[in-house]
């Protein structure tokens, strides 16, 4: 295999790191390698592996995946409103193409269509089941951990990359996000290839990588839109600076890169925006049935603001400090609703990250070939710390203001720059622990990780209380270890240095075991045990309040009922969101219906907000109800909001409309539309929300609002159990 030779050199061996490979030498890598004798930088190229690398690499991805895989079931449909769509896309291709809700076409649900692809494909082929759906998120979180440690070894060596592999695999929100159906599985991985592809073309500057970059990212955005794009900055920078070729070569090289993610992500939208209106399903979460304002409306700069036409609670302008979605400021990712699922390491990684950028600054001044001075900018690990370093700042700093909806199980998208962070900076210091600082550095890594990892585990004082201070005091003992790891024989550093290890991912492992053993549905989850991650917002600190603790769900967003995402029994109406009972917000909820996966136990909507968020349980009568003459009519019923909707299209395979979309606050269909439909005998039955005010969040005056009382004073009543349908073939 050829090899790219080391750019600057330190000497002496190593018995951790990456040892110098011998190969041919480039034109740039001569430039590089003149003239550094003295310099404290180590710039490996391929490392050369040692024998025991590949086995260790297959292991972390054999275990990784059994460790997903583990107990997969339990989450049954996951995100009902995201496996409607993949059951429609298995039976529609124009429903996979649009990513339609339902195969009637009626409305998409409110994001591009790239994530639901495998698992629509995934469908065609086994069938619809929690397995078919969930497999293919699981496969994209191992492929995610073998790019970042691909990423890591190249320019660290393997060691470093099994770190980054395994932090990345035991981060909790990556354990419960590659387990479920939402988008963020795959953004994440392609985010991780963008940044793999980006360090790869800052060894050599070959075009081919950058362009491939560009084509990663462009598929991101169709599967979450412009999120994909908060890592363009760091990346475009750091090339443009950074670049072994030309300045003229380097924007050229951005210019085909940038032309590559627009054709990528773009071919799919000029088709949507070009395709008449009248024949393709309406835009879900737009206003205007447009798919370029609901990518910069409602799922792009309305996310930083807060002004999101449409959402949950209406739109309207967000508030700095607290608000609806928790609490904004620079010390988001660390407090009681983020903090459990992402922060474990995040300490370490910024000292480590200051200390790799530290460890790799050029101390001459080099001087190429031809006599050209030049100040060893080109430095490929350097160049990697500033990718992968400079992607976890940026998106820990937007998702710390940002003042719209946001999640907890948005942070997946830190993990694999986080890890690949951790890595590269221990391996690097691992590399010079016989200078003082290093081995310092290396110590106070490993005390932020345990004396944070403490205070997380402390936050939830009843989950493993013991685990905290073994967590403390193996910190602290191995730190006082690499403290003097230069003094100590090699079998004692190795185990200073694991015993470091060990006590780093203890917490994060032990929440990740958590999130595996249980299953998790509903638009809202998260990690880790019950109160580990308590949004405050409106209700107040560690719960309650808008979005605190889901109605049947426990304080972690998980639920322990029936795993096939459609319960049989009958609940109460719930609680826990602002007007909870059998009001709450405008549209109530679905009396006596309980909560998807919970068993029957809990109630109805939580005021609106269960069906919203959660969909509804079916019961077996209401399920033959519908099911009776429904190869007759496109839908065989129409509900206000995904959620609900999607619920009995799961439970009946068959096509459910859902008006409104996702909160209920869509203008879809217009009540002629949907006049139309019912005339033309396309609409069996109606589901009611039981309100009289529409369901979802639309108010009084919204569209889903006017078709509820024209219905429920032109047609026919029939009640199943608790659950109150509408006959659309008999007038009242």
């Amino acid at each position: 295999m050829t090899t790219h030779t080391d750019r600057t050199t330190s000497p002496g061996p190593s018995d951790w790191g990456p040892p110098t490979a011998p190969g041919n030498t480039s034109t740039a890598d001569t430039a590089d390698t003149a003239n550094t004798a003295g310099t404290d930088v180590q710039e490996p190229g391929i490392p050369k592996d040692p024998r025991w690398a590949r086995p260790a690499f297959l292991g972390l991805l054999l275990v990784t995946a059994a460790l997903y895989l583990y107990n997969l079931s339990a989450s049954g449909y996951a995100n009902s409103f995201y496996s409607a769509a993949v059951q429609a896309g298995s039976q529609s291709w124009k429903a996979f193409f649009f990513g339609s809700l339902d195969a009637g076409n009626a409305i998409t649900v409110d994001k591009p269509p790239a994530s639901l692809w495998p698992m629509e494909l995934s469908v065609r082929i086994f069938g619809l089941n929690s397995w078919a759906i969930l497999v293919p998120e699981v496969l994209m979180g191992v492929g995610t951990v073998a790019v970042v440690y691909s990423s890591v070894r190249r320019r660290v060596g393997a060691a470093a990359g099994l770190i980054a592999g395994a932090v990345l695999a035991l981060t909790p929100v990556a354990a419960l996000m590659f387990r479920f159906n939402n988008p963020d599985a795959m953004l994440a991985l392609l985010m991780a290839v963008a940044c793999c592809l980006v360090a790869r073309a800052l060894e050599d500057g070959r075009t081919k990588w950058l362009v491939w970059a560009g084509v990663a990212i462009g598929f991101a955005f169709l599967a979450k839109t412009l999120q994909a794009f908060l890592i363009l900055p760091p990346l475009a920078i750091v090339y443009a600076v950074c670049a072994p070729v030309s300045v003229r070569k380097r924007f050229g090289q951005l210019a085909a890169a940038t032309l590559a993610l627009v054709v990528s992500g773009g071919w799919w939208v000029a088709i949507v925006e070009l395709w008449p209106a009248s024949s393709r399903p309406y835009i879900g979460g737009s206003q205007n049935n447009s798919f370029l304002e609901l990518t910069f409306g409602y799922n792009g700069l309305g996310r930083l603001s807060g002004d999101e036409t449409g959402s949950v609670g209406g739109g309207g302008g967000g508030n700095a400090g607290t608000g609806m979605w928790g609490e904004t400021g620079w010390n988001r990712m660390f407090n009681s609703e983020i903090g459990g699922q992402i922060s474990w390491l995040l300490p370490a990684a910024l000292i480590l990250l200051v200390a790799g950028l530290v460890a790799t600054l050029p101390h001459s001044r080099l001087r190429s070939s031809g006599g050209t001075p030049i100040l060893g900018r080109t430095s490929a690990t350097r160049s990697a710390f500033l990718v992968w370093g400079g992607s976890l700042l940026i998106t820990m700093v937007v998702f710390s203001y940002m003042a719209g909806i946001f999640h907890q199980y948005y942070t997946v998208a830190l993990a694999p720059y986080l890890a690949a962070v951790i890595g590269m900076g221990a391996g690097i210091l691992w590399e010079k622990r016989s200078r003082v600082w290093a081995s310092l550095t290396l110590a106070a890594a490993v005390v932020a990780s345990a004396a944070w990892g403490y205070v997380l585990l402390d936050r939830t004082s009843d989950y493993l209380p013991w685990l905290k201070w073994l967590v403390l005091l193996g910190g602290l003992v191995a730190a006082l270890g690499l403290i003097f790891v230069a003094r100590l024989g090699r079998q004692l550093a190795l185990a200073a240095a694991s015993l470091g290890i060990v006590a780093s991912l203890a917490g994060p492992t032990a929440y990740t075991l958590t999130t595996v053993r249980e299953g998790h549905t509903g638009s809202i989850v998260t990690a880790g045990p019950a109160g580990a991650s308590m949004m405050g917002g409106r209700g107040g600190p560690r719960g309650g309040g808008f979005g605190g603790r889901v109605p049947g769900q426990n304080g972690n967003g998980n639920t322990n009922g029936n795993t096939n995402g459609n319960t049989q029994g009958q609940g109460q109406p719930g609680n826990g969101f602002p007007g909870a009972g059998t009001g709450g917000f405008p549209g109530g909820g679905m009396p006596g219906q309980s909560q998807q996966g919970d068993g029957g136990r809990t109630g109805g909507a939580g005021g609106a907000m269960g069906g919203l968020l959660n969909g509804a349980s079916v019961t077996a009568e209401a399920k033959k109800l519908l099911e009776t003459d429904s190869d007759q009519y496109t839908w065989a019923a129409a509900a206000i909001g995904s959620q609900n909707a999607a619920s009995y299209q799961l439970s009946t395979g068959e096509p459910v409309m859902a008006i409104g979309g996702f909160n209920g606050t869509d203008p879809s269909p217009t009540l002629a539309q949907f006049k139309k439909y019912v005339e033309d005998g396309r609409i069996h039955y109606f589901i009611s929300s039981g309100s009289g005010r529409g369901g979802g969040m639309g108010g009084s005056s919204g569209t889903s609002s006017q078709i509820t009382s024209w219905i429920e004073a032109t047609f026919k009543k029939v009640t199943v159990g608790s659950a109150t349908f509408y006959d659309l073939t008999r007038k009242a």
